[in-house]
C-alpha cells in the first residue's frame, strides 16, 4: 500500500499501480509517456499534442477546462492526472466521483522535479523517473554555469492580445524567466495580468520583449505595436511550450534558452 499526498495535500492509498491513465494536462501527457507509460494512458485532451500520434490512439475527451464526464466514465480510468492551474476546481469535483484525481501545482523547477518523482512512486517506474530527473538536473546545471556570465536583462513575457496579458509573478514562467537572468518588469503582479502598454515605457521600460508562440500567435504587426510602447527594446519570438510546458519538455528547454541568448 502507497501512502502520499499530492501537491494540494489531499491523500492517497495506492494498493494496486494505476494501469488506466487519463490525462488533462498536455505537458504531463508528454511526461507520462516519457515515462514509458504510452500503454497506460487512455484518455487525454485535444490539446496534448506531444507526442503527436497519440491523438490518433488515445480517446480525446475534451479540453482542459471542459471535459466530457460520460466519455471518461466509459474508459473506466482507475486515475486522473490534472493540474491546479490549468483544470477547474470543479471540474475536479465531479471527476473525483469517477476514481482518484492527482492535481499537480507546479510554479518551480524543484517542484517539475518533485512531480516526475511523484510519477514515479504512483506508477511503479521509480527508476524511469530518476533517470529523467537525474538529465533535467544535469541541463540545469549546465545552463547555471551558461548563464552566470548573462547581464540581467528587464523583461516583459507576453501570453495574450486584445486584452494584453504577461506572465506575472507565481507562474512557472517567470521561474523560467529568473534562471535566463531575465528581470520580470511584471514580477510586482500575479498571475497573468491584464497591461496597459502605453505605461510600459514609461513606468518600467523593458529591455526585452518576449512574445509567446502560445497560447496566443502573436504577428509582426503585434510586435511592431508593443515595441513601439518601448524605448528601443529587442523583441523575440519563443516557444511558449519551452518556457510553459513543465514535466520532460524542461530537458529539451535549456538548450533552446542558449539559442535565444544568442539571438538576443
Amino acid at each position: 500500500m502507497l501512502h502520499i499526498k499530492d501537491p494540494l495535500g489531499t491523500a492517497f492509498e495506492i494498493e494496486n499501480t494505476p494501469m488506466r491513465i487519463i490525462s488533462l494536462v498536455p505537458s504531463l501527457t508528454e511526461t507520462l509517456y516519457d515515462l514509458g507509460l504510452e500503454e497506460r494512458i487512455v484518455g487525454i485532451t485535444k490539446f496534448c499534442v506531444h507526442p503527436f500520434h497519440l491523438k490518433s490512439t488515445k480517446k480525446i475527451i475534451g479540453g482542459t477546462k471542459k471535459v466530457h464526464y460520460e466519455k471518461i466514465r466509459l474508459l473506466k480510468p482507475d486515475f486522473i492526472i490534472a493540474n491546479k492551474e490549468e483544470n477547474t476546481e470543479e471540474m475536479v469535483v465531479e471527476l473525483r466521483k469517477i476514481c482518484p484525481v492527482w492535481v499537480t501545482d507546479i510554479a518551480t523547477v524543484d517542484d517539475v522535479v518533485k512531480t516526475i518523482s511523484d510519477f514515479g512512486q504512483l506508477f511503479n517506474c521509480r527508476m524511469e523517473a530518476r533517470k529523467w530527473n537525474d538529465k533535467i538536473l544535469y541541463r540545469l546545471e549546465d545552463f547555471k554555469k551558461f548563464s552566470s556570465n548573462l547581464e540581467v536583462k528587464k523583461a516583459a513575457y507576453f501570453i495574450w492580445k486584445n486584452p494584453y496579458m504577461v506572465a506575472g509573478t507565481g507562474t512557472f514562467i517567470d521561474a523560467l524567466m529568473q534562471l535566463n537572468k531575465f528581470e520580470n518588469c511584471y514580477a510586482n503582479l500575479d498571475r497573468y495580468p491584464e497591461i496597459d502598454l502605453e505605461l510600459m515605457e514609461k513606468d518600467l521600460d523593458p529591455e526585452v520583449i518576449l512574445l509567446s508562440s502560445e497560447p496566443y500567435p502573436f504577428s509582426d504587426a503585434d510586435a511592431f505595436e508593443i515595441g513601439r510602447n518601448t524605448h528601443h527594446a529587442k523583441t523575440a519570438f519563443v516557444d511558449g511550450e519551452m518556457f510553459s510546458w513543465y514535466g520532460t519538455r524542461l530537458h529539451q528547454a535549456f538548450d533552446y534558452f542558449k539559442r535565444i541568448h544568442e539571438r538576443l
